[in-house]
């Protein structure tokens, strides 16, 4: 979770971030979650990414502490009906759910994204893409069991969104949560049961020297 909200700009600069703010979590972040004291915050206090600081920083670990002691898994933040199409209720209901403890920042809305405010949710998009898809090649871990991937809607990062859009999978004009139902849509086109496993590959071409220039 915390890799995927800190997936914001090169990927040296976020890879560096998150071993990070795992030092300060002491490389244990479900322990440090559930047993922190408030003396342990401290190690928090200079931790920045862009725009995320150590009060979003400590919110997230205040949420969390609050989530474990109710539920084992934050899969269950993000369950879906089963007739429904996407992951987007879930996307919803996480967003929602994350904010309900009334001592949230209100800064700390702009990092977790929701359908509700017509954002592409790249970043969450991509978690639960690591969560659930399951291929067998290590690309993703596949650790969550009870949401089918057929369901998973595409990052739309600027990469992907270029390359998309050079391949004719959009035709939207803006870039919003509906450029990447969109998105999928097309991608369920060739394979209805895994649509974001194209992701990886689009993504590739997206940051390959040719297609910027494009």
């Amino acid at each position: 979770m915390f890799a995927a909200v800190l997936a914001w700009g090169q990927r040296v600069t976020i890879i560096r971030k998150c071993k990070e703010l795992l030092q300060c979590m002491d490389n244990d972040p479900h322990q440090f979650v559930l047993h922190h004291s408030k003396s342990d915050l401290r190690s928090l206090d200079t931790f920045k990414h862009r725009t995320f600081n150590a009060v979003d920083t400590r919110y997230f670990i205040t949420f969390l502490k609050w989530y474990y002691s109710h539920h084992n898994t934050l899969e269950e933040a993000f369950l879906i009906p089963s007739n429904h199409e996407t992951v987007e209720a879930g996307l919803s209901h996480f967003h929602n759910l994350f904010f309900t403890l009334s001592n949230h920042p209100s800064r700390t809305k702009k990092h977790v994204a929701t359908p509700e405010r017509k954002s592409t949710c790249k970043r969450l998009n991509m978690y639960l893409r690591w969560m659930v898809r399951r291929d067998g090649r290590g690309v993703d871990f596949g650790i969550w069991k009870n949401i089918d991937p057929s369901k998973l809607v595409c990052p739309c990062d600027v990469h992907v969104d270029r390359v998309a859009r050079k391949l004719k999978l959009i035709k939207r004009k803006s870039t919003d949560w509906q450029t990447a139902i969109e998105l999928t849509h097309n991608l369920q086109k060739l394979d209805a049961t895994d649509p974001v496993k194209y992701d990886f590959a689009l993504f590739g071409l997206g940051i390959e020297e040719e297609w910027s220039k494009g």
